[in-house]
Parts: C-alpha cells; sequence; structure tokens
C-alpha cells in the first residue's frame, strides 16, 4: 500500500520561470515580458518568483529595479539569483554579490558548486575555497538581512562521486545561515528511486531541503515528487517546463499532483483554478506554443476521442479523467472522428448546446460524420464544422449568406510579377451583390472579395480575422491530383474558431473552408 507522505509545516513553491526558464532554446524575454510574466506566476500563488541574476547583465538588472515600483504581488516573495563569489575575493568587496544586495530582492537564491570535479576542473580552485566561498557569501548577504537558498549544482552527480564533500558543501551552507539547501539534478539524469535514497540521506544534516530537477530523463516532475516523499520542502521548477535543453520541472504538474493528489493545502484553490489560464497566457508572451498534451493545462488534457471513453463518460465523467479538469480551470472535450460512436456525438451535441438524447437521430449523425471523415474531413480540430453539420442534420442551419458563384484567377506577368484577383457573388436576405478583389495568393484574394461583399450588408465580418491555414495532403503518392484538407482559424477576437474543406482542389477545399468559417462566426457571435 502507497503512504501519501504528509505535508511539512512550510512548504515552497519556487518558480525560476524568468531566469532558468529563460535559458531555453529559441526563448528571449524582453524587461516588459517578465514583468508581465511575473503578474502571471503570482496569480498561480507560487510562494517564490526568480525573477533573474542582477548584474550579469542589464536587463536583469533593469527587471528588479522596475519591479520595485511596477509589481505588486499577492502571494509570491521576489528572489534574486547570483553566485557564490569569486575565488580569491571576498564577499564584501565582490561586485556581483553587491548587485545581489543592490537589487533589494528580499530573498537572494546562489548557485554554489558541489561537485568536487566542477570545483578543481570549472571553478580552478581548491576543495577548501569552495567551501569557503560558500560560507562567505552566504553569511554576509544573512548579515545584509537577505533570506539565503543556496542552490547545489550538480549536487547528485557529486555525491555519487564524492558523497563526502558534497554533504560538506551543504553543511558549510546551513552552518552559514542558509535557509533552504536546494539539491540539484543539473545534468537531469537521475531516477526517481535512486532520488528519495539519497534526499533521505542528506536529510541528516538538518537543514531544510529543496530540489531542482531538469527533465534530460524525462523524469524531472516524478524526481521532484521522490524528493518531496523523502522529505524536502522547498521545490523548483518552471511554468510549461520550459528551460535548457529538455527543460525543468513542470511545476503546474508538481503543484497539482501535491495539491489534488497528496491533499497538501499549498495555494489557494482558486489559484490553482487559474492553473490553464496562466499557462495559455504564459505561452502568448514567450511565443512558445503550449503542447495540447500538457499534462492538466493542454488542450488534450481531457479530450477523449474513442467510442468506448464516451459510453462510458456518459455514466460518469471521471471514469476516463483523473481528476476534475475545472479543478485546474481545464475543460472536458469530446472529439469527433471515425472513432466515435454515438456517445461521442450526443456528448459533443450536449457541449455545443444541442440536445441529441433521440438516439435514431444521434445514430445518423453518427452515420454521417463516419462517411465523411472516410473521405477526409475532420472534426476532432474543427469543432466549428461540425456544429455547421450538426445544424444542417437536425434542420435548423440558416445560412446568413448563400454563396451564387465565384471565381478566382492567378496571373503570371511577362514583367515576373505575380497578380492574383477573385470574385464573389452573394445572396444576403434575397439581396444579390458581387464583389472583386486582388490579394496575396488565391485564398487571400477570395477572403478579401468575400468581406467586400459581405461587410456592407453584414458589419460583423469586419471583426473576423484568419489567424492561420494549413493544408495536408491526404492520400500520398498521388501527385498533384490528390485529396487535400485544409484547416482554417478564425477570430473575431474574443472568440476563435476552426473550419475544414476537403477536395482534390486545393482553391475548392480552402474556398469551403473560408465560406464556413464567415457563416459559423455570424451564426454563432454575430
Amino acid at each position: 500500500m502507497v503512504t501519501t507522505p504528509h505535508a511539512p509545516e512550510v512548504f515552497h513553491i519556487y518558480d525560476t520561470t524568468l531566469r532558468d526558464g529563460a535559458q531555453q532554446e529559441g526563448l528571449r524575454l524582453s524587461v516588459a515580458d517578465k514583468l508581465r510574466m511575473a503578474g502571471c506566476l503570482d496569480r498561480l500563488g507560487v510562494t517564490f518568483i526568480e525573477g533573474g541574476w542582477p548584474g550579469a547583465n542589464p536587463s536583469d538588472t533593469e527587471f528588479f529595479q522596475r519591479a520595485r515600483t511596477e509589481l505588486d504581488l499577492q502571494h509570491a516573495t521576489l528572489a534574486a539569483f547570483g553566485s557564490t563569489r569569486r575565488a580569491g575575493a571576498t564577499a564584501a568587496t565582490d561586485p556581483q554579490v553587491q548587485a545581489l544586495v543592490d537589487s533589494e530582492a528580499p530573498v537572494v537564491c546562489l548557485v554554489a558548486k558541489s561537485h568536487d570535479r566542477h570545483v578543481t576542473d570549472a571553478l580552478k580552485t581548491t576543495l577548501e575555497e569552495n567551501l569557503a566561498m560558500v560560507t562567505d557569501t552566504v553569511s554576509h548577504l544573512v548579515e545584509q538581512g537577505r533570506r539565503v537558498f543556496v542552490d547545489c549544482e550538480h549536487f547528485f552527480d557529486g555525491y555519487r562521486a564524492n558523497p563526502a564533500y558534497a554533504l560538506e558543501v551543504v553543511r558549510a551552507a546551513a552552518e552559514a545561515g542558509a535557509e533552504v539547501v536546494v539539491l540539484c539534478d543539473t545534468n537531469g539524469g537521475m531516477l526517481p528511486e535512486d532520488m528519495g535514497e539519497i534526499v533521505s540521506a542528506v536529510g541528516e544534516v538538518g537543514v531544510g531541503l529543496g530540489i531542482h530537477c531538469h527533465n534530460d530523463s524525462g523524469c524531472a516532475v516524478a524526481n521532484s515528487l521522490a524528493a518531496v516523499s523523502a522529505g524536502v520542502m522547498h521545490v523548483q521548477g518552471t511554468v510549461n517546463g520550459y528551460g535548457e535543453r529538455t527543460g525543468n520541472a513542470d511545476l503546474v504538474s508538481v503543484l497539482a499532483n501535491m495539491q489534488l493528489k497528496y491533499g497538501w493545502d499549498l495555494v489557494p484553490d482558486s489559484c490553482l483554478a487559474d492553473a490553464t489560464a496562466v499557462c495559455h497566457e504564459i505561452a502568448e508572451i514567450t511565443n512558445v506554443q503550449l503542447p495540447g498534451r500538457q499534462p492538466y493545462v493542454g488542450s488534450s488534457a481531457f479530450a477523449h476521442k474513442a467510442g468506448l471513453h464516451a459510453s462510458a463518460i456518459k455514466v460518469d465523467a471521471n471514469m476516463y479523467q483523473h481528476i476534475e479538469p475545472e479543478l485546474v480551470g481545464n475543460s472536458m472535450r469530446m472529439l469527433i472522428s471515425d472513432m466515435a460512436g454515438r456517445a461521442n456525438i450526443q456528448l459533443k451535441g450536449a457541449e455545443l448546446g444541442f440536445d441529441l438524447s433521440d438516439r435514431e437521430v444521434a445514430a445518423r449523425i453518427t452515420t454521417t460524420v463516419k462517411q465523411r471523415e472516410s473521405v477526409g474531413y475532420s472534426y476532432e480540430a474543427s469543432d466549428a464544422s461540425f456544429e455547421l453539420l450538426l445544424r444542417d442534420e437536425l434542420g435548423v442551419l440558416e445560412l446568413p449568406f448563400h454563396i451564387l458563384d465565384w471565381d478566382v484567377a492567378v496571373r503570371a506577368g511577362r514583367d515576373g510579377k505575380d497578380s492574383t484577383s477573385a470574385s464573389v457573388t452573394v445572396s444576403v436576405a434575397g439581396q444579390e451583390a458581387s464583389a472583386d478583389a486582388s490579394g496575396n495568393g488565391p485564398v487571400n484574394a477570395l477572403d478579401h472579395a468575400l468581406r467586400t461583399v459581405l461587410e456592407p450588408m453584414l458589419p460583423r465580418v469586419g471583426d473576423f480575422e484568419l489567424t492561420d491555414y494549413r493544408v495536408r495532403i491526404l492520400e500520398q503518392g498521388h501527385g498533384t491530383d490528390a485529396t487535400v484538407r485544409v484547416l482554417i482559424d478564425t477570430t473575431d477576437g474574443p472568440h476563435a474558431w476552426t473550419t475544414v474543406g476537403v477536395g482534390e482542389n486545393v482553391i475548392e477545399a480552402s474556398w469551403e473552408a473560408l465560406a464556413d468559417a464567415y457563416a459559423f462566426g455570424l451564426i454563432r457571435h454575430a
């Protein structure tokens, strides 16, 4: 029988997205970005937000300067990251240590070497001097009124190579006044069964312990939880698992597991219920797309496709869900595909506001969906097209406009310049209208022409904007006559929707998805 660990009297959720997470390849954060993200992290209810390394680069120094007046944190305390003093110097005269003091952050997290080889080969100093560097820097910052945490870099590798020295570094930090000593799996190579054993051994030192895991072995969250079970009272990680190489422990997964599975009261329930929104908002700021399969907060985290699952969910939604999605601000979704059964269709209909309790009606719609999926349509990523199909099958589809004819032409001039033009004729409430437009390619020209002809009669379309356009070839090996699927994403600002078109002609498939995008937007959001 597995025993759930007891919550310690004090437990820290320490976020390092703004510092360690920012080291992810391709991720660039401005000071304004970091200030916005700090506000998001505070909404999550974390205990500490590590803002960066003041003195190491101008932007991090500026962040702490602006944070004094621009951040109003309700839950979190700001922490500055830095290093122990240089070898052969003193903490009182080291410029980078002084930059930590000048940042005015109430908490300082120092990185220290705990692997003997890193001390001798990377720092090029003696093991004794490294211990002095830890002692001097920690005691100096404590004297300056700072709470001090110490990150023992490469601790687990160091412990395996020289356990006595790794423990000496922990002991030196503790005796100098460090409040927490954080054991870092810097290379990310630990496995959970080894993690607990080593953390338990270090616990004999008698100082508050923390854990900082990287995800190189895919075990960062599991290793963090193993360390928690072994007695750490401080967990470091990043939102969305950002970080160098394969990233850091996903702090939201760690937090949600402890709060919802262990039953620990770490953050207000309202903060945890904001987790999905926070993670997506941070993904927008970083311009790094949040994977749909991200645990707890991804768009697919509670999405169900198999018909067998849907039948069970009709009886009890939690039969195929490990928690109620609303606890982390997410929601259940039913996916419609050729794997769907009648139960999927009924549940999806209810999700969209349609009563499909009539088994014959649901069965007929299921057959239609399977037939259309067999020729290339995909509704699991295009709810808007599925709703149009549903309305049509139920006899309640009232199109706001009807397409009478359309045309598009692409001309390659002798001067090497291409031009594209389109014309569209529609009928709105019995009134015919036509419009011509040019564009950057056939789809853009058709979009301009449709918008031009509709907007005078249906002004709402002025708010519609195409945000993405994706083409997939469905029959590999058929060359240019292969069937294609086109997905178009559209938004009006507060709402977004996706439509699908299929055909052997990419323009026809695109036009179908485009016309459906305007029709759905006018039906749902006019």
